[in-house]
């Protein structure tokens, strides 16, 4: 999984050509560590549909604060450079698939 910082967040998910699914994740959070090898899964599964990044928070306030983010992990589902969904806390696979749409993105 690719990390974007606050100096690559535009080009890297906002002008992407495919749905980008951004993780807003910090070392210190333990529910980021458990969902993060699901991501890796899905990042693997959807390479050629979906573009999957992590964006460490504490490096990087710009964009959790442009995005509102309060609480860790918050997954948010780009399309277009547009928030698309979003989900906050660590899921099971097959839940965050469902609940951010991303068999819609295939």
């Amino acid at each position: 999984m690719r990390e974007v910082t606050d100096a690559t967040f535009a080009e890297e998910v906002l002008r992407s050509d495919i749905p980008v699914l951004v993780d807003f994740t910090a070392d210190w959070c333990p529910p980021c560590r458990m969902v993060a090898p699901v991501l890796a899964q899905i990042a693997e599964e959807r390479a050629d549909t979906l573009k999957v990044v992590s964006l460490d928070v504490d490096r990087n306030p710009e964009t959790q604060a442009a995005y509102g983010v309060l609480s860790m992990p918050t997954l948010i589902l780009f399309r277009n450079g547009e928030p698309a969904r979003s989900v906050v806390g660590a899921q099971p696979k097959r839940r965050l698939v469902e609940q951010l749409g991303l068999d819609e993105a295939r």
